[in-house]
């Protein structure tokens, strides 16, 4: 592992990730650690112009550890087993691997810290869990 350092002036926000209605800022972790972590912070696009709501598509994550935190905004996702979740700055989810999941709906100023185990993991649309809301 190597030492890793990344200011918000010099690397900006892409619009290269899982969902168009986000844009990413790779914190540079991944190469640091050779590609056994990953941190990101995910903001909502700048087309999302009005509070969005994904198209809430149940998926999995095939990784070993992922946590989510709220740095501003709100955001509701939806776990198999749990429900809904309603987060709020400060709040801290962790999902386990596995755990089919969707992102309801965010504030168009949501900002989130992502950690995830590995860098490069697959993720895989699946049917919606049992318990879902309809």
């Amino acid at each position: 592992m190597k030492f890793a350092f990344s200011t918000a002036k010099d690397s900006g926000f892409k619009a290269e990730g899982l969902r168009p209605v986000f844009e990413y800022r790779d914190l540079g972790i991944g190469d640091a650690t050779d590609g056994r972590f990953h941190a990101q912070v995910l903001r909502a696009a700048e087309i999302v112009r009005t509070d969005g709501q994904d198209e809430g598509h149940w998926h999995t994550h095939d990784l070993a550890f992922q946590m989510v935190y709220v740095l501003r905004g709100h955001v509701v996702f939806e776990y198999e087993g749990q429900g809904r979740i309603e987060m709020a700055p400060g709040d801290a989810v962790h999902q386990p691997p596995g755990i089919k999941h969707r992102l309801i709906q965010f504030t168009s100023d949501l900002e989130l810290l992502e950690i995830t185990s590995p860098a490069e993991f697959a993720t895989t649309d699946v049917d919606a869990p049992s318990d879902a809301a309809a």
